[in-house]
């Protein structure tokens, strides 16, 4: 739109044919409520709004602000008249005061504020239904949560300094930007878990639930499987699933964080999680009982306490790390790579590749040994509780871990 010649007639068309828009939407609602304005009444205040931005351009400075008195002089009548009748909402007053809004801002202003406010004021009024269903089924803690998320990102975020220190490079900021990043990713992951796991069944709660924690996706269907075991085999697909998912969220961390790693690892997380999705296929199962799925098992990922514990522990790895391999090495490295597999590898690999780190042999394979320990540690946690396919669990799982050695050693 940057090449059309916004005239004053075609922003008078502008106006009218959002008042139109906003209007026509309200008139959809007459047939609940009888006392809506309608289209009419909303081309018209766009247009009237229209008109006072052109006074206020003749330099009539009072025509705007008087206008818009008027407007909510006649809304507030309205309401009046409509709580006679019972009803109490106003969402009727406040769409006619926007659309006086976006009448003046059609003239006076860049056209595409005008067009946003008027498409998105009739997605919100037209999208009643929808959104009181999502905020009936937004839990207390989850809406909590959403604050938090928030709270770290807009407040502590901006607030925190954007300098390295001690020896060891230590940025505050950066360090920060991590934990966000993370819990974004997590965060997502949950709500599309919430969403759609319960009622996919075990193959798509395993693959959701491994955009938030595949270590936790495994305990939680190893635990589902001990208590029924029927449901064992369907349990190792979701644990499958969600530990191949465990290289897409680790990629897609790389290429945000330091892009430099991409050439010589995406191939290989892309190639180990193809081999994952595999392994999942073959195994013979019933179909899923869909409420059995392990959604409902996992925890809001984004908490203020574990955000902290995060950066915590990615500050202790990256001290950690450097102290390793200035005193012992390249094999000091290498050892350590292979023992935080049994813990969360996201803090460990992001230390290692945070923001203007060196790509290097040693670098990717302990990138590639700290999944393989992770891989291991995963198969030993779901086949010790779940007799039933722990044969089938054993061998998937080792020859995954052992393919990634192979992966190590290429550069």
């Amino acid at each position: 739109m940057e090449n059309v010649l916004w005239t004053p007639p075609l922003r008078l068309l502008v106006a009218l044919l959002l008042g139109i828009l906003i209007g026509l939407e309200r008139e959809s609602a007459k047939k609940t409520f009888k006392e809506y304005a309608g289209v009419r009444t909303f081309a018209l205040l766009s247009l009237f709004g229209f008109g006072c931005a052109w006074l206020f351009q003749l330099q009539v400075t009072l025509a705007l602000p008087l206008g818009l008195l008027a407007v909510a002089a006649l809304t507030v009548l309205e309401y009046l008249t409509k709580r006679q009748v019972g009803h109490r909402g106003w969402t009727s007053e406040v769409a006619a005061l926007l659309t006086y809004v976006i009448g003046a801002l059609a003239l006076l202003a860049d056209v595409w504020v005008p067009m946003a406010l008027g498409v998105i004021g009739t997605l919100l009024l037209a999208e009643k239904a929808r959104i009181e269903t999502y905020v009936e089924r937004l839990e207390k803690t989850e809406f909590l949560a959403v604050v938090k998320f928030l709270l770290v990102t807009v407040i502590i975020l901006p607030a925190l300094p954007d300098k390295d220190y001690t020896r060891f490079a230590l940025n505050p900021a950066h360090i920060w930007q991590i934990v966000v990043l993370v819990s974004s990713i997590g965060f997502v992951g949950y709500f599309l878990t919430k969403r759609y796991g319960d009622r996919m069944g075990l193959w798509l709660s395993g693959l959701l639930g491994g955009i938030v924690s595949s270590t936790a996706v495994t305990v939680a269907v190893g635990r589902m499987a001990q208590r029924a075991p029927e449901q064992a085999a369907g349990a190792l697909q979701a644990t499958l699933l969600a530990s191949a998912v465990m290289y897409v969220r680790i990629l897609v961390l790389v290429w945000i964080l330091n892009p430099a790693f991409m050439p010589d690892l995406w191939w290989k997380l892309v190639l180990l999680f193809a081999v994952g999705v595999a392994l999942a296929v073959t195994v013979r199962s019933a179909r899923a009982d869909p409420s059995e799925a392990p959604a409902s098992t996992l925890q809001n990922p984004f908490e203020i306490k574990p955000a902290v514990v995060f950066a915590s522990l990615f500050v202790v790895l990256s001290v950690v790390t450097t102290l390793v391999k200035n005193a012992f090495g390249d094999a000091g490295l290498l050892t350590l790579s292979a023992l935080v597999g049994v813990t969360d590898i996201d803090p460990f690999i992001l230390s290692l590749i945070r923001n203007g780190a060196a790509v290097s042999r040693v670098v990717m394979a302990a990138i590639l040994l700290a999944m393989m320990s992770n891989t291991i540690v995963k198969g030993i946690y779901f086949s010790v509780p779940v007799k039933p396919v722990r044969k089938a669990t054993l061998w998937r799982f080792g020859l995954w871990a052992a393919l990634h050695l192979p992966l190590a050693l290429i550069f």
